[in-house]
């Protein structure tokens, strides 16, 4: 009898949880006038719609350059400027192209390279309304101490109050929450362990591994 009470206690918290999740991707929509920032990133995604919103923002002058992560090898830099509006000139100025990512942690690395080369302490994270927690999570552990400022593009299905009744609508929310929960469970074992591989070493922590070999 416990243990089915505790399983029962689980699975309540499990979706209390996921409901305040599903809050959370609503609030991010519709996405406030942000301040500006040194610099604008876009993870990319299943449609242009975000890289459309980066490139707004950067004719807006919300940020230096644009960084569009996770671009797919075989997209050429033009056939990337036909889709996109905006000027060719503000484009082929201001806007770098990360080839490497194939998933949120990989655009959390490619970003925050991309950001410690520039030498930026302030960025735009454009992404989807229900990808923005966990891109944010993503990135704050590869970039610590880095000012992030969510805009997120919104996904019509999940705007709605009764998302879940769609099926579709239901398993990206409940996918997402999921990816969600893993990251927050490896950084809470890294926090415990102290230390964090997505970040570079500096020079104190390279002294103390050394101490210690």
């Amino acid at each position: 009898m416990k243990f089915l009470t505790l399983i029962a206690a689980i699975v309540l918290m499990w979706l209390v949880g996921l409901l305040v999740f599903a809050d959370r991707v609503q609030d991010f929509t519709p996405a406030p006038e942000p301040a500006r920032a040194d610099a604008i990133v876009s993870l990319t995604g299943p449609s242009a719609e975000r890289v459309n919103a980066a490139i707004r923002l950067l004719e807006q002058d919300k940020g230096e350059r644009l960084l569009i992560s996770g671009v797919n090898r075989e997209v050429r830099r033009r056939e990337l400027r036909a889709l996109t509006p905006g000027s060719s000139k503000l484009f082929n100025c201001c806007v770098d192209l990360g080839f490497e990512a194939e998933n949120t942690v990989g655009n959390a690395s490619e970003i925050a390279e991309w950001a410690r080369k520039q030498d930026y302490r302030s960025l735009i994270v454009v992404t989807s309304d229900y990808h923005m927690a966990r891109s944010m999570l993503e990135i704050r552990s590869a970039l610590p101490g880095v000012v992030l400022i969510p805009y997120a593009v919104s996904t019509p299905t999940l705007d709605q109050p009764n998302w879940w009744r769609n099926e579709k609508s239901a398993r990206r929310m409940t996918l997402e929450y999921m990816k969600y929960l893993a990251v927050l469970g490896r950084e809470a074992w890294h926090r415990l362990r102290g230390f964090h591989p997505e970040r570079p070493l500096d020079a104190a922590s390279l002294t103390q591994t050394a101490a210690e070999a």
